[in-house]
């Protein structure tokens, strides 16, 4: 059995730059760390290779420096990881970006399943995996909350539903989401960093893909584009009240007041 469990760099402070002329985020520079919902989802591949004795790859799309969240997996026990990473690939939109991951994943190798994180946050979308999925042409699931079962041809899982849980058997090859709530990540192993400072890392640019054709990536690749971006405005107004009037009473006629809480 063969996971592949999709993982991402992104920014470690919510004091990000824009890039005034695309709309993306500037990445050079800026503080990173693992996404994450990502861990959860290396937990959870991680015992799965450890149930059916699989092989676990950690894949990850971004500039060279995204290397790092693949020695991160590492020592999480991956055993394989693949860099999908080329400047034609900037800039793309969910869209884009589940594209460029479906064709870096055909040219990695076949996988039985494919594990991702609910979503980024950076991008908040919860968008990828599922159009990862829709481009393989497999079947998959997202807002997975627990494994029940892994067959030899499926697996066997449950969904978290806003008002219940639903379980569903997908047959193999297949790709999951998963929630936070699903395992305890791991700590990552010194023990593994040691013995992996020298593993290989495969990297695929767009050259090594299945298709080549450079409109179906980065910006041109993308049917959508942020038309602008700005920080909320600040507002530094507040109200102190002091003495021996009652405060509850005060705060109930201002929600009231402002239509937060209503008379009935």
């Amino acid at each position: 059995m063969k996971i592949a469990v999709c993982i991402k760099q992104v920014p470690g402070t919510a004091q990000v730059e824009i890039d005034p002329e695309t709309g993306t985020l500037k990445r050079d520079g800026a503080s990173t760390k693992m996404n994450p919902f990502d861990l959860y989802a290396i937990e959870t591949a991680m015992r799965i290779k450890e149930a059916a004795g699989a092989e676990l790859t950690a894949v990850t799309m971004g500039p060279p420096q995204a290397e790092a969240v693949l020695r991160e997996a590492f020592m999480m026990g991956a055993d394989r990881a693949v860099l999908l990473s080329d400047r034609r690939f900037g800039g793309a939109d969910v869209l884009a970006t589940g594209y460029t991951l479906s064709q870096g994943l055909r040219a990695a190798g076949n996988f039985d399943l494919i594990v991702c994180g609910r979503q980024t946050t950076d991008g908040d979308t919860a968008q990828v995996g599922a159009e990862l999925a829709e481009f393989l042409g497999i079947p998959h699931v997202t807002n997975v909350c627990a494994i029940c079962e892994i067959a030899q041809d499926a697996i066997v899982a449950d969904i978290d539903w806003p008002l219940q849980t639903a379980r569903c058997r997908l047959p193999f090859p297949c790709l999951i989401t998963v929630d936070k709530n699903i395992f305890e990540p791991r700590l990552p192993s010194f023990k593994l960093k040691l013995a992996t400072a020298g593993q290989p890392i495969t990297r695929i640019g767009m050259d090594d893909l299945p298709d080549k054709n450079e409109k179906h990536y980065g910006l041109s690749g993308s049917p959508t584009r942020v038309k602008r971006i700005f920080p909320p405005e600040a507002k530094g107004e507040r109200i102190v009240w002091s003495g021996n009037d009652a405060p509850a009473d005060k705060l109930h006629q201002l929600l009231t007041a402002h239509k937060f809480l209503q008379q009935l």
